[in-house]
């Protein structure tokens, strides 16, 4: 009895989770994670900050792709900004980890974590269970937790929240200029 009530909860909290999915063209719920200084980030607070938000998801900080991605939007800052854009990377790291990799790489613009998968699920993206893996950073040898690996996927919203682009086919190293080049194109 109590697992099939622990189960119809289950599904009942997953079809939920699928009907808030945001879609292209639709405003995106409001949402809040703590970046890699360990403050709380809020959605509606930045969206208005800028014309465009790109929001992109990768799986894993201080891994090959994900650090060629960051460090192509840290380069790319000035023709972001040209285009008014503004940028978040979403991962399932812990803030201390992003914190680690935004001073490692010289980042300059926002992490966040999303050690649920929660955000991701909002966006529909493909999320795994989390890991840990050892990097040397700075000299010395740390074991980075993270509680979810999200599938690489980025997204752009305008300056009231609506979804105006999607790519669920991401290369790491060319997703900052496709960004810059679809913005331009408005």
């Amino acid at each position: 009895m109590k697992r099939t009530f622990i189960l119809t909860v289950m599904g009942i909290l997953a079809a939920m989770a699928v009907s808030a999915q945001v879609e292209l063209g639709e405003k995106v719920p409001n949402f809040s994670a703590p970046d890699q200084d360990g403050s709380k980030w809020v959605l509606k607070k930045q969206v208005k900050s800028a014309d465009y938000l790109v929001i992109y998801f990768y799986p894993a900080a201080f891994t090959g792709g994900c650090t060629k991605q960051a460090c192509a939007y840290r380069d790319q800052k000035g023709e972001l900004e040209e285009v008014g854009a503004q940028v978040v990377g979403i991962s399932g790291d812990k803030p201390e980890t992003l914190e680690l990799f935004a001073l490692e790489h010289a980042l300059n613009f926002t992490l966040l974590s999303d050690e649920s998968g929660e955000i991701a699920t909002l966006f529909n993206v493909p999320v795994n269970e989390g890991g840990t893996i050892n990097r040397e950073i700075k000299g010395q040898s740390l074991d980075l937790e993270r509680g979810s690996t999200i599938q690489r996927w980025t997204f752009i919203l305008d300056n009231k929240g609506i979804l105006i682009y999607k790519d669920t086919e991401v290369d790491a190293e060319q997703d900052s200029n496709k960004v810059v080049e679809f913005l331009s194109s408005l």
